[in-house]
């Protein structure tokens, strides 16, 4: 089967779930990512969002973290301030899965705006909990499209922290946990180097080349001693993630792809 950019974005992210997993999802790509690890390589991930439900199973993709389908299908639902405190900063959450606007070398996360903060180019969606994902997860993974403009050498704003200023930045601020682990994109997949914490290209999607992920990053990025050619979806990857996305447009009224 053939497979856009997109797709394998997405196969390439939920492969990252481990199965049996407790994973904090944030809305949009890390859902359906998430979702697709749930129907294929990882059925007994426990999905959690921040509006309190846990082990959340949509048939469709949520418009919201307050999308009645995620607490209809949830094992259980509990206050939102039992999210936060007992489950992450309790240290019960394995993997925050989060996407982002602009990310840096770091992995740090930009939601908040586009230019100056107080005379922005672009208002974003805002900070949700992604600074509390990011901050108490065991590990966290992000997900978004490659750009120029979205991989950027210094952010507008940081909402999120990731590691810093690299190196032993994060464990100097008192953040629990690995922090960023992987940046899943369109083009490739990143990971941090040992001792720096910079993100480094481990694995290119099939197609794209090194000159297209330059080419695509606001900073000289940098490939590691081995990189690896990562694994083309299957069939059962793209039949079960262009049905999650049927299902999702038939229920939202949205026009297919728009899921």
């Amino acid at each position: 089967m053939t497979y856009t950019t997109s797709e394998m974005m997405t196969v390439a992210a939920a492969r990252r779930l481990k199965n049996g997993a407790v994973c904090f999802v944030g809305i949009g790509l890390p859902s359906k990512a998430a979702n697709l690890a749930r129907l294929t390589s990882s059925p007994d991930v426990v999905l959690i969002y921040e509006s309190g439900p846990i082990g959340a199973k949509p048939s469709v993709l949520p418009l919201s973290i307050g999308d009645g389908e995620l607490a209809e299908t949830a094992d259980t639902v509990v206050p939102t301030g039992e999210i936060f405190r007992y489950w992450l900063q309790g240290g019960r959450i394995d993997v925050g899965f989060l996407g982002a606007a602009q990310v840096d070398r770091f992995g740090n996360i930009n939601t908040t705006v586009v230019g100056d903060y107080h005379a922005p180019k672009v208002r974003l969606p805002g900070a949700g909990g992604a600074p509390e994902i990011a901050g108490s997860a065991k590990s966290v993974l992000i997900i978004l499209k490659q750009s120029h403009r979205s991989f950027v050498e210094k952010l507008d704003f940081i909402t999120s922290v990731g590691h810093g200023e690299g190196g032993d930045s994060r464990k100097r601020l008192g953040l629990p946990g690995a922090g960023p682990v992987g940046i899943i994109t369109d083009l490739c997949i990143m990971e941090p180097e040992a001792e720096s914490n910079e993100f480094v290209v481990t694995s290119i999607h099939p197609g794209v080349t090194r000159e297209q992920i330059v080419a695509a990053t606001g900073w000289p990025i940098r490939f590691a001693e081995q990189v690896l050619n990562t694994v083309e979806p299957t069939d059962t990857e793209l039949t079960a993630l262009r049905d999650l996305e049927a299902r999702t447009a038939k229920a939202h009224g949205q026009a297919p792809g728009e899921a």
